[in-house]
C-alpha cells in the first residue's frame, strides 16, 4: 500500500501534488492550517483521502498529523514537504518575527514532518520524502529574502539528508517551482508578478499541475535512481 502525506495541500501546488497522487493510487493525507481548505482537498478527491488540520511548525500538530495518517490509512511510505508561505518586503523594513515565521514553515516545517516519518522508514528500508523547495532559494528574489533563504534551506537540507539515509532505502529529493499561479504568487504585487513573467523565457508562469506531474515523477518508482536532487519546473527561470 502506498500512503502519501502532503503538506500544505488546501490548495494551489499542494491540491495538485494531493490529486495527482491519489490518481495514481496513493491514498493521501491532506495537511493544511487552513481546516475549510484541507476538507475542500478531500471532498474532490473522495475516499482516498483524509483532512488533517494544523501548523506545520509546530511539534504536536506534525505529531498528531502522522498519527491520524496511520489512523486513517496506515505508516506514510511518502511525504511531501510542500506547506507554505509568502511575505513581501525589502529587506530594511523585515521585522524578526516575519523572518522567524517564514523559517518556521518552511524550513523548521521540512525539518519536523521529516523527522516524524523517518524513523519507521528506515525500520522498513524504504520510504520517500519530496521537499517543495524554490528557485528563490537558488537565485534569491528581491524584496523575498527570508523566502529565499528559507528555500535554500530546505535545498540544503535535502542534499545532506540524502547523503545519510539513501544506502538505507530512503530517496530525499526536491523541487525548485519557477513562479507559478497559484494564490501565494497572486498575493505578491502586481508589478513584481509582471516583471517576473517578463523575465522567464517561456514568458508565462507555470500551473499547479505542472509541479504535480514533476513530484509524481520523484514519488515512483521511475525515479528510483534520483537521490538529492532537484528537479526545476521553472519556465526556464533557472537552467542549471
Amino acid at each position: 500500500m502506498t500512503i502519501a502525506i502532503v503538506t500544505g495541500a488546501g490548495s494551489g501546488i499542494g491540491q495538485a501534488i494531493a490529486e495527482r497522487l491519489a490518481g495514481d493510487g496513493y491514498q493521501v493525507l491532506i495537511n493544511d492550517h487552513d481546516a475549510s481548505a484541507a476538507d475542500a482537498t478531500v471532498a474532490r478527491i473522495g475516499p482516498a483521502a483524509a483532512a488533517h488540520h494544523g501548523d506545520v511548525s509546530d511539534p504536536a500538530d506534525v505529531a498528531d498529523m502522522v498519527a491520524q495518517c496511520k489512523r486513517a490509512f496506515g505508516t506514510p511510505t511518502h511525504l511531501v514537504n510542500n506547506a507554505g508561505h509568502v511575505h513581501q518586503a525589502s529587506f530594511a523594513d523585515l521585522s524578526i518575527d516575519e523572518f522567524d515565521r517564514m523559517i518556521a514553515v518552511h524550513l523548521r516545517g521540512t525539518f519536523l514532518c521529516t523527522k516524524a516519518v523517518l524513523h519507521e522508514m528506515l525500520n522498513a528500508n524504504k520510504g520517500c520524502v519530496v521537499n517543495v523547495a524554490s528557485q528563490l532559494g537558488q537565485i534569491g528574489g528581491v524584496e523575498l529574502v527570508h523566502y529565499s533563504a528559507a528555500k535554500a534551506g530546505i535545498l540544503g537540507m535535502t542534499k545532506a539528508l540524502a547523503r545519510e539515509v539513501s544506502a538505507k532505502g530512503i530517496r530525499i529529493n526536491a523541487v525548485a517551482p519557477g513562479p507559478i499561479n497559484t494564490p501565494l504568487v497572486r498575493a505578491l504585487s502586481p508589478d513584481w508578478q509582471a516583471a517576473k513573467a517578463a523575465e522567464l523565457p517561456l514568458g508565462h508562469f507555470g500551473e499547479p499541475g505542472d509541479v504535480a506531474d514533476t513530484v509524481a515523477f520523484l514519488c515512483s518508482d521511475a525515479a528510483r535512481i534520483y537521490v538529492g536532487q532537484t528537479l526545476c519546473p521553472n519556465s526556464g527561470d533557472v537552467m542549471l
